[in-house]
């Protein structure tokens, strides 16, 4: 399995042959976080769209250092720590369990408590991360690395910025004179969520004189924390099909005519236009609560206008020579 991965550099594939049963939670995951960045930008012009047959997954749109490219990097780190960290408390794993230090008692806010149950081992889904996503850059020294390498770390530390404390009562009626408790990831979604606001605020830098790391681009803007995403150059406006920069363009993309954000026709369409068509489909409607416990819906005919981009007056590739 690990010499038919494309792509691995040799770190990554002695991870790959060690631990075959956590390649295969990995690559479960990857349906997960580009899931989630489709759903983070959905109503964007470039909406994390995959390329078919290419082995990169985003494309070219990784080769320039660009903001979605650090989000990617970021969303890609987050989702292998998720992965990981769940494979583990469901036993899946050979090399790890439960957070074995979740032991014992504790003490919290509402006073004592026993930790019981299966806590996630959040720990070593980031450890397990960073030896694998960070080989790749680890080989190379330069601008690009480093920034690969600082937005899979804000990434990994997303995700356990949302670890949560759970618990359940014991004693008389559930009185809470016992408690036991775990630890637990949150819902993925919270992490995406999070990564996308890191994203809106991403900061554009550039290279320390010496090489060791960055400086902002722009004074006027806070140096970067461990949290933010980092980025070098600028985003292209992704709005025609371009090979270079992985660019499909928006040309047939739905767009709302009533919206004044990125996903109005203005926007989406970079100014070319859409085309409106009627359509018939069926929804649910006139629901009603039945005691107890069930909801009964009629199907209902509606017609909507959906408006989509206009092509541009030269709708194929734009190849640079």
């Amino acid at each position: 399995m690990c010499d038919n991965v494309p792509g691995l550099v040799s770190r990554q594939r002695q991870l790959c042959q060690r631990h075959p049963e956590a390649m295969r939670s990995i690559g479960l995951g990857v349906a997960e976080w580009t899931a989630e960045c489709q759903h983070q930008f959905r109503q964007h012009r470039w909406n994390c769209n995959t390329l078919h047959r290419d082995r990169s997954l985003f494309g070219r749109v990784l080769l320039r250092s660009s903001r979605e490219s650090a989000f990617v990097y970021a969303i890609s780190s987050a989702g292998v720590v998720f992965a990981i960290t769940r494979a583990c408390s469901q036993g899946e794993l050979k090399s790890c369990s439960c957070d074995p230090k979740k032991k014992g008692s504790a003490k919290d806010n509402k006073g004592h408590f026993d930790w019981g149950g299966c806590s996630d081992n959040v720990d070593y889904g980031v450890k397990f991360a960073r030896a694998f996503v960070d080989a790749k850059e680890r080989k190379g020294k330069d601008a690009r690395a480093l920034m690969n390498l600082h937005n899979n770390r804000a990434g990994r530390k997303a995700v356990k910025r949302f670890l949560k404390q759970e618990c359940k009562c014991h004693g008389v009626s559930g009185s809470c004179t016992l408690r036991t408790c775990w630890l637990a990831v949150a819902d993925f979604r919270k992490t995406g969520d999070y990564l996308w606001r890191k994203y809106n605020g991403a900061i554009q830098v550039v290279m320390n004189q010496d090489g060791t790391g960055f400086t902002v681009a722009n004074k006027r803007f806070k140096k970067p924390t461990k949290n933010d995403l980092v980025y070098f150059e600028s985003s292209p406006d992704y709005c025609i099909r371009d090979r270079d920069i992985g660019s499909l363009g928006t040309a047939g993309r739905v767009c709302n005519q009533t919206s004044r954000g990125m996903d109005s026709c203005e926007v989406m369409c970079c100014g070319r236009g859409y085309d409106t068509s009627r359509i018939s489909r069926m929804t649910k409607c006139e629901c009603k609560f039945h005691w107890c416990c069930a909801v009964h819906c009629q199907d209902c005919l509606e017609v909507v206008d959906v408006h989509t981009c206009k092509a541009p007056k030269s709708a194929g590739w734009i190849a640079r020579t």
